[in-house]
């Protein structure tokens, strides 16, 4: 073990952080001007779809005297959303959040100031005129879209532009909902692919500035607030009802999305024109149930506070699942996470006439939450962003249970969630486990081979091949040295390429003459080594005490980084027993150790 262990730390440090930190709080600070914005432009176009006046007033949609013209504001909604993703951009098309997710794992998170705009704009237009989605969604894709682009007019990393993408992302949901720590959450279960104080930290900042900017424009009350008395012991079997059934309703909508999506992809039609096709069934719906058109903050309270009639609640949890899974199959632009809160909440309005164990009007919180959770696959996610919704600190156990039960139940029965499937249908496979990296874990002082045989640097070359490289060779490669001093790795490939016999007789320190040499240092991660090796196609690096002086004081290769990942396999994979347990009056026997590897 190297004597000086000051380099190791928990997490890994980073001079870079507090000015990516400065650039995440401006960010903040945009995302809920953005958000300001699209709630405004939902308001001023329903308004004008819906009541034929300029009002940025808050109406709902389900209030409108259009009679059967309802069915008609639907479709020219599409219509126009259509032509945008047509002649603007198609990064507009969908929920938002699977194309946050692409521009960061494929896209070097780079967005295009096109979606900045044309998000907002079209998502206010598909849900001003009666589209059964949420802001969240496209607020998600205009922050990461103005973080994107802030982080394009500074000169930073791909992994820098996806912190600050991810920033402006989350901080635009803190601006709408309120719910800053949820916020946060969803961005290390759903977009960051890692937990890092590098990204972490701006992220987190972002939605604390956001937080902050939305009480001066939206207020500080929660979006539903509400208090429900303390559950019984008997709750935590309905809980696992309700989490069952909850996970049930999330697959069934997920695998009927994209079925329809299927569906609308063998239309003879080009893609414009499927949103105007999904605005027809959003009009029928509406016709026939009103309270199903738009974002529906209003519903979504009136479930919770049990304001709505049982037979109500099942028309609407009805008609919203129809129309939202059709409008979203067919393209257009609109969000997520209010939908599902609906279709939760309604659910759970149904199961609390008979679920026993709690208040009735715990039900429809604790099945929106599980309902989320299960949908996004991030149940952390959705138990804290229905704590934050509502502030009932009562539900918070009921909540925990029903949420982990309706995950489970959806990573069983789905092989991906709402959001990945989409980037899977497009040909990119993403894998949402994710650990702590064996090569993160340890350093090259603890892998490293410290006696090192080395070539001098006043040895010649003729005599070094024929030495060292000759048929008793023993190494790949050998470092050279002069005085200790690391100049150098040779191998057979350099020395073989020297052809004239006044080179093969000079020291084969000239060799190394203008060059720099490639080492590695007792304080990096093996991580940092594996990838010098892979950029510089190397199997082994000499290990310097200081690129200062240069000292030898071992070598690593690529076998020493091979032996943790081996280690790690079989902490995966190998199981042991090693103690049996005694019943009765064997309990007090002595047994050595038995190992039983599978």
């Amino acid at each position: 073990m190297h004597s000086d262990d000051s380099h190791k730390r928990d997490f890994s440090a980073n001079a870079r952080l507090p000015g990516i930190g400065a650039l995440a709080a401006v960010i903040g600070g945009l995302a809920t001007l953005a958000a300001y914005v699209l709630l405004n432009l939902i308001h001023w176009f329903t308004n004008l779809f819906f009541y034929g006046r300029f009002s940025f007033a808050d109406h709902s949609p389900a209030l409108n005297t259009l009679g059967a013209w309802v069915i008609v504001v639907p479709v020219a909604g599409g219509l126009i959303v259509g032509m945008m993703a047509r002649y603007g951009s198609e990064k507009i098309r969908g929920h938002g959040i699977p194309e946050a997710i692409e521009a960061i794992l494929f896209g070097k998170s780079r967005m295009s100031p096109k979606v900045a705009v044309l998000k907002p704009l079209s998502s206010g237009i598909v849900i001003g005129s009666g589209g059964p989605f949420g802001a969240e969604g496209p607020i998600i894709m205009t922050g990461g879209a103005l973080g994107s682009l802030l982080a394009q007019c500074v000169r930073l990393t791909a992994a820098e532009r996806k912190t600050l993408l991810v920033a402006g992302a989350a901080a635009g949901m803190t601006a709408v909902f309120g719910t800053p720590v949820a916020a946060v959450l969803l961005a290390v279960e759903l977009l960051l692919f890692e937990w890092r104080p590098r990204s972490f930290l701006p992220v987190a900042l972002a939605c604390a500035v956001a937080g902050f900017a939305r009480a001066l424009v939206f207020g500080t009350d929660p979006l539903f607030a509400m208090q429900t008395p303390p559950p019984h012991a008997l709750a935590l079997g309905s809980c696992v009802i309700a989490g069952l059934l909850s996970g049930a309703l999330a697959s069934g909508l997920s695998a009927s999305l994209y079925k329809v999506e299927d569906l609308f992809k063998r239309l003879p039609l080009h893609w414009s024109w499927w949103p105007a096709i999904g605005g027809l069934a959003v009009g029928i719906g509406g016709f026939i149930e009103p309270r199903a058109l738009g974002v529906g903050y209003d519903v979504i309270g009136d479930l919770l506070h049990q304001h709505i009639l049982l037979q109500a609640a099942i028309a609407i949890l009805a008609v919203k699942s129809v129309i939202w899974v059709i409008a979203l199959g067919s393209g257009t632009s609109g969000g997520v996470l209010a939908p599902l809160l609906m279709l939760g909440a309604g659910l759970g309005s149904v199961l609390g006439h008979v679920l026993p164990g709690g208040d009735p009007a715990l039900w429809p919180l604790v099945c929106m939450a599980a309902t989320l959770g299960a949908t996004l696959g991030a149940p952390l996610t959705a138990i804290v962003f229905a704590f934050g919704l509502t502030h009932d600190s009562n539900a918070l156990l009921p909540l925990l249970a029903a949420t982990l039960v309706a995950h489970g139940f959806a990573t069983v029965v789905m092989k991906r969630s709402i959001m990945t499937e989409k980037i899977a249908r497009r040909g990119y496979h993403i894998y949402r486990e994710y650990g702590v990296d064996p090569l993160e874990r340890h350093y090259v002082d603890e892998v490293m081979t410290r006696q090192v045989d080395t070539i001098d640097a006043g040895v010649s070359v003729r005599e070094a091949r024929a030495r060292y490289f000759g048929a008793s060779q023993q190494r790949r490669a050998w470092p050279v040295v002069r005085d200790g001093r690391v100049l150098g790795v040779a191998d057979r490939a350099m020395l073989e390429a020297v052809r004239a016999d006044d080179a093969l007789d000079q020291p084969i320190g000239a060799l190394f003459a203008g060059r720099s040499a490639d080492v590695a240092l007792p304080e990096e991660t093996c991580r940092q080594i594996a990838a010098r090796l892979a950029v510089h196609g190397l199997e082994r690096l000499p290990v310097v005490n200081s690129r200062e002086t240069m000292r030898l004081v071992g070598i690593v290769s690529r076998s020493d980084l091979v032996k943790l990942s081996l280690a790690h396999f079989e902490e995966e994979t190998k199981r042991e027993r090693f103690r049996r347990i005694g019943i009765g009056g064997n309990a007090k026997r002595r047994y050595p150790p038995v190992r039983r590897a599978g």
